[in-house]
């Protein structure tokens, strides 16, 4: 199997690097021309930056790296807000991501799947399916479906006002008022209201119902898909979504966010300041990094420790060096060492760290990792079979970087209760109920008010049902719970 996912990945970064080689090369080429004097970094599926030589020469490393970013400024949100388990959404205009932050740290896999073709690489754990503020609903067999089709962004939903007349999720929103149709981008775009009224009306014609109640159920389907996302990316492996906290960002993430939430019986929704440019912050908090991983297949009663610590301390120095190679000085380089492990004569294995490359000397070894192993089979999947045989599959080192981190600025506290708002009626369960609508850029630290409400800002709408307290934390995330939780 080994030898088809090398193949297999070899035959993916053939089709896909010279595409990759020849991006990176015209825009450093523009950038020295624009005479930046930074060196540029390219982000990696595994959540780490390379420089853009090394992603020309490892182009397959960023093939997948797109939604990682938001998934690395969870890690920094979990940080800096003492939240260790967070999933996180990003929901745009075409596609739903779901990740997740465990004790902390990103959910990150030893190898990943592209059209159902393995790749030898690691890779944040990213669940991906199409659902956006695009995505079209239309009727199929009686019954109501919404997406994967998406309008784009050309004509786009039927409010663009760009040729659009099929009904999507964001034309369902401005029906139900919660978008305004005068400050959408920043007030840069006027949404055309009637023709968003029409669309949604002419697919509620077909199936019976009205105006209202078809939009509503539009953002029901909408919502079930993507709370089926997170079922499958946590539920499904044996992950409780109510022990976390949901952080939603991108363009329409915060709009669906808290009935994801009240689906799933999440309390807590964290809504980060721009949330539309969220994933670009979050590359920013990254760290190079470099990964080696070497097979290693050994029973555990067959195992000998010295060569292993051997084996990890060859890596461990060509892990540094690689970082050397990166620019990275000396005292800001790490590196990380975990060993696979499975019990005998199974397929599955398990990502198991090491507190450094000597460990495994160490007299109690077997008996260590075989205990830390059983705790992680059994948190993962329910079970564990302590003292059965378990075998050592691979060995791996991660090689981090620090470059630094730009500290989220706080936010000015707010000098009393009051904020400058306004009212308008939104509708939620099928009634319309008089709602505050407030400018983000207007609230401070500290503030804190009740649902419904709509909150406003360049990058994104914040929708806010009845039942649900707001407050701004310290760096002005709006913290969405339960009231009285």
């Amino acid at each position: 199997m080994a030898q088809y996912e090398r193949t297999s990945s070899a035959v993916i970064e053939s089709y896909t690097g010279p595409v990759v080689r020849q991006y990176l090369s015209r825009l450093e080429e523009e950038l020295r021309q624009g005479r930046l004097a930074v060196p540029l970094h390219v982000m990696q599926s595994s959540g780490g930056v390379l420089t853009a030589q090394s992603a020309r020469r490892r182009p397959l490393q960023t093939l997948l790296s797109g939604p990682v970013g938001g998934a690395m400024g969870s890690h920094e949100l979990a940080r800096v807000t003492d939240r260790p388990n967070l999933i996180s959404v990003d929901m745009g205009g075409t596609s739903f991501d779901v990740s997740l932050i465990v004790d902390g740290e990103p959910d990150v896999a030893a190898e990943a799947r592209l059209e159902g073709l393995p790749m030898l690489m690691s890779v944040v754990n990213i669940h991906t399916v199409g659902a956006g503020g695009g995505s079209v609903a239309y009727a199929e067999a009686g019954g109501l479906r919404v997406g994967p089709r998406s309008a784009g962004a050309s004509p786009g939903p039927a409010c663009y006002g760009r040729g659009g007349t099929e009904p999507t999720v964001t034309d369902a929103n401005l029906v139900l008022g919660r978008v305004d149709p005068q400050g959408f981008a920043a007030g840069r775009m006027t949404l055309d209201q009637e023709a968003a009224l029409s669309a949604v009306d002419r697919l509620a014609g077909e199936l019976g119902l009205g105006t209202t109640a078809m939009a509503e159920g539009i953002c029901d389907v909408a919502n079930s898909k993507m709370a089926q996302a997170i079922r499958t990316i946590t539920v499904s492996r044996g992950i409780e979504p109510r022990d976390f906290s949901l952080v939603a960002f991108g363009g329409a993430g915060p709009m669906h966010a808290v009935f994801l939430a009240r689906e799933l019986g999440i309390a807590e929704t964290i809504v980060p300041r721009f949330p539309g440019a969220f994933s670009a912050w979050g590359m920013l908090q990254t760290q190079i990094r470099k990964d080696f991983s070497e097979p290693y297949f050994f029973l555990d009663e067959d195992l000998d420790g010295g060569d292993m610590a051997a084996r990890l301390t060859a890596m461990e120095e060509e892990g540094l060096a690689s970082l050397a190679g990166e620019g990275v000085v000396a005292d800001q380089r790490t590196v990380q060492h975990a060993v696979d492990i499975r019990y005998a004569a199974q397929e599955y294995t398990l990502t198991v760290p090491l507190t450094d490359a000597a460990e495994p000397r160490r007299e109690d070894f077997r008996a260590v990792i075989a205990e830390r192993f059983a705790a992680m089979h059994h948190s993962r999947y329910g079970h564990a079979n302590p003292g059965a045989p378990i075998e050592f599959v691979t060995l791996r080192s991660t090689a981090l970087g620090d470059l630094g981190r730009a500290e989220p600025e706080p936010l000015e506290k707010a000098d009393g209760p009051g904020f400058p708002h306004r009212t308008r009626p939104v509708v939620f369960g099928g009634r319309e109920t008089e709602s505050v609508v407030v400018h983000r850029d207007d609230l401070r630290a500290g503030h804190h008010f009740e649902g419904p409400a709509v909150i406003v800002e360049a990058t994104a709408t914040s929708v806010v049902p009845p039942g649900y307290d707001v407050s701004v934390d310290e760096i002005g995330s709006l913290i969405i719970r339960v009231k009285g939780k």
